[in-house]
This record gives structure tokens, sequence and C-alpha cells, in this order.
């Protein structure tokens, strides 16, 4: 890939964007600019990503008037990189439960895919300090949504992935509406009804380091009902 991008949306994450930053910019990759879509925080992450432009020439900063879901967030981060010349897309959080070492091997694993998945569960469990309760139902949630959708990966929900930039553009951006779980979901799936080549490579995820997680009842209840409209309505 020529011109690979990594999106990160963020939302009050001022404990872990700076060393994010600082972390993706030492991979070895040539060219890879980095955008942060910024959801006007209130605790400084987008003050802190202006000071990083001054050394980093290729962080790009979005900032957004107000909190409008992850889901909005990517889309407009998509469609930024892309507008910008990206021929690949990785998506990722902030908050170091994706490892940015893992960014080249998504994007290698592009070379025979039109998506690649960092998977928790394509090798049995890998995730690192989460309470039993929030696992299960992680793990209940890509069943579940495996089950009924069809979709036959380890791991739908995820937030780690690698896209071909032709294969988002594939995809009708602006008809996406769902956020957190749902938003992972939805995208793999409009992906895989494509016929897209879709592929999963294992990862450990890690609970955040610093900040409060964004999870919440009404993400969860959106993907419980979503997955049934993606399988009747497509």
């Amino acid at each position: 890939m020529k011109s690979p991008w990594v999106v990160i949306p963020t939302y009050n994450e001022k404990g872990n964007i700076g060393q994010m930053v600082r972390e993706l910019f030492i991979q070895p990759i040539d060219n890879m600019p980095v955008l942060i879509v910024d959801d006007n925080s209130p605790d400084g992450t987008q003050e802190i990503v202006r000071g990083l432009q001054k050394t980093y020439p290729n962080l790009n900063l979005v900032v957004r008037t107000k909190k409008s879901g992850l889901g909005s967030a990517y889309i407009h981060g998509f469609t930024y990189a892309l507008e910008h010349g990206a021929d690949a897309i990785v998506q990722m959080d902030a908050d170091f439960s994706h490892d940015p070492k893992d960014v080249v091997r998504l994007l290698h694993g592009l070379q025979n895919a039109d998506l690649v998945i960092g998977s928790r569960y394509s090798h049995g469990i890998s995730v690192i300090n989460w309470p039993l309760r929030r696992l299960l139902i992680s793990v209940f949630g890509n069943a579940y949504a495996g089950v009924i959708t069809g979709m036959p990966y380890k791991d739908v929900t995820g937030g780690f992935k690698a896209w071909r930039a032709e294969t988002l553009r594939s995809i009708d951006l602006a008809s996406v509406r769902a956020d957190g779980y749902g938003f992972q979901i939805e995208m793999n799936y409009r992906a895989w009804k494509s016929k897209k080549h879709i592929i999963e490579i294992p990862i450990i995820f890690t609970e955040r380091r610093e900040g409060q997680s964004k999870m919440s009842k009404a993400i969860i209840r959106e993907a419980l009902f979503l997955v049934w409209k993606l399988r009747l309505f497509g």
C-alpha cells in the first residue's frame, strides 16, 4: 500500500492520545498519515493533538462540534482519508486496547484481502484485563451476531481493522447509521454481502490504559436489534 492512513476517533482521550500518536509514527511504515477525529472533547484532547502536529506533519485533526457517536466519527474519518488519497485505512481505538505495533500486520494482510479484522477470538480468547461480565457480553454478542447474520467470522464487533480503499468506496457510507458494536457489525456485514474477501488475524486486546470506557446499555441494545434488521432487510 502506497498511502495507508490510520483513523482514530477520540472523546476525552488526553491520557492516551499523545503516546498513541508517538508510537504510531515510529512504526516501520512509509508515508502513513494519522487522522484524529475528535468530538470536541472538553478534556483537552484536541489541544494535545495540535501540539503534536508541529512535530508530525502527517498528523491530521478534525474536530466535530459535539459528541455524535463512534460510527459517524469513523464515517467522517473514512471519507476524509479517501478524499485525501488513502489507498488503505486502518481503524483503531486511541486507548491502547489496540496495539499500534499490530498496524503493520493488518496492512500486510491487505495484500491478500479486502478487509482484515484484528480478531480477539480467532485463536481462543485473547483479551487482557476485562471483567468477566464484559468478556461474556462480548463473546455472546459475537456468537449471537454470527448466528443471526450468517457471517462466518469469530470477531465481528471488534474495532481494529484494515480496509482497502476500494472496499470502503463500495459501501454506501452515508447510509450507515449504527454506532458502537452495531457499527462494526454493519460494516463487516456490508463487506461480506458484497462478497469481499475478509480475513481475521489474531490480536491481543488489552483493556484501556487511561480514561473511561464508552460502552453503554444503549450500544448493546442497538446491536441486539441491528442484527435482525440486517438479516431481514440487508
